[in-house]
Parts: C-alpha cells; sequence; structure tokens
C-alpha cells in the first residue's frame, strides 16, 4: 500500500512550499470580500500565507497578496489579517 500524497501549496509572502494544513488560506469570494478561511473549504479564489506576521507583510508589501487574489487589499482588510495572525501565533 503506498502513502498518502500530502497536499502542499506555496506562500505568496516566502514562496516556500508547505503542506496546505500548516498555511493559513485568503479567499476572495464570488462578491469580492477579502477573509481568512479557516476551514479552507469555502468558495472563491483563494491563496496561502504561512501563519507569521513576516509573509504576511511580505505578501501585502510586494502586492503578491493583492496578485493571487486579483483585489486590491483593502487597509482594513489586511489590519484584520494581522489580527487573524496574531491570534493563531497565540494559541
Amino acid at each position: 500500500m503506498r502513502p498518502r500524497r500530502v497536499p502542499e501549496r506555496m506562500c505568496v509572502g516566502c514562496k516556500t512550499m508547505r503542506p496546505k494544513r500548516e498555511l493559513l488560506r485568503v479567499v476572495r469570494s464570488p462578491e469580492g470580500e477579502v477573509f481568512l478561511d479557516p476551514t479552507g473549504k469555502k468558495s472563491g479564489r483563494g491563496a496561502y500565507v504561512c501563519p507569521s506576521l513576516a509573509c504576511l507583510e511580505e505578501a501585502l508589501k510586494k502586492g503578491r497578496l493583492k496578485q493571487a487574489l486579483e483585489v486590491n487589499i483593502g487597509d482594513e482588510v489586511a489590519e484584520e489579517l494581522r489580527r487573524a495572525i496574531s491570534r493563531q501565533d497565540g494559541r
């Protein structure tokens, strides 16, 4: 019996490949709303970021998150993502 293949995704911040479960998924819904998807199953265009503020800041600064989601990331959305990652670090 072959071992199960673990799905991997690339972080848009640091560009490293990691198992999908270790990354946070940011989604642009069909309505254009951008939010964090903790389940990884919401419909919409998704991008993956390591659960660290450094990777999120890199993705925002270089415009990679904007490019991956094909939508402008507003300041309030960026701040919401920062708070969500900070809460994850506190667990």
